[in-house]
C-alpha cells in the first residue's frame, strides 16, 4: 500500500512508494511564506524515485537560496504546489506535506528560519528550532526516516 495525496481540485494525484508518513520540517522563511500565502510551509524530503504522479502538472523554475534552480511543480488547473526538486539536492523531492491525504497526522520534527517566523506563531517548548538553516547533520534525521 502506498501513501497518497494531491491537489485541492483533484486533477493531480500522487503516490509515494511507502506506507509510513514521511518526516517533515516547517520552514518559516519569507520565501516559503510568500510562495504559500501562509505563515510557513510543511515539507517532506522524499526520494524522487518513490514519487509517481498523475494529472497535468505546471512547472516553473526559480533560483533558490542555495544558488541552484528549483523546479516547482503544481496542478495546472488549481495551482496547488505539490513538490519541488533542486539540482543542489539530486534525487530529492520536497513534497508539500499539506497535500498528503493524511496531512492532519504529520507534525514537524524541525522548525527552520524561525528568525523570520510570524510573531504570533508560538513553537512548542520542546521543538527543535533554528534561526536560519539547520546546522550540518540535522537535516539528516529527516533523510534517515524518509529514505530508509
Amino acid at each position: 500500500m502506498s501513501l497518497s495525496g494531491g491537489c485541492r481540485c483533484g486533477d493531480c494525484r500522487y503516490d509515494l512508494d511507502r506506507t509510513a508518513l514521511p518526516a517533515v520540517y516547517a520552514c518559516h522563511c519569507r520565501d516559503c511564506q510568500t510562495m504559500s500565502g501562509a505563515a510557513f510551509t510543511l515539507q517532506a524530503p522524499v526520494p524522487v524515485t518513490s514519487l509517481s504522479q498523475s494529472g497535468q502538472v505546471a512547472e516553473w523554475t526559480k533560483l533558490a537560496g542555495n544558488g541552484h534552480d528549483t523546479i516547482q511543480r503544481a496542478c495546472a488547473r488549481c495551482m496547488t504546489r505539490l513538490y519541488s526538486v533542486n539540482a543542489g539536492r539530486p534525487g530529492v523531492a520536497l513534497l508539500r506535506a499539506g497535500t498528503l491525504d493524511r496531512s492532519d497526522e504529520v507534525a514537524p520534527l524541525l522548525h527552520l528560519w524561525t528568525d523570520r517566523k510570524q510573531a504570533w506563531i508560538a513553537l512548542p517548548p520542546e521543538a527543535e528550532a533554528y534561526a536560519r538553516a539547520a546546522p550540518a547533520g540535522r537535516m539528516e534525521i529527516l533523510f534517515a526516516v524518509n529514505f530508509s
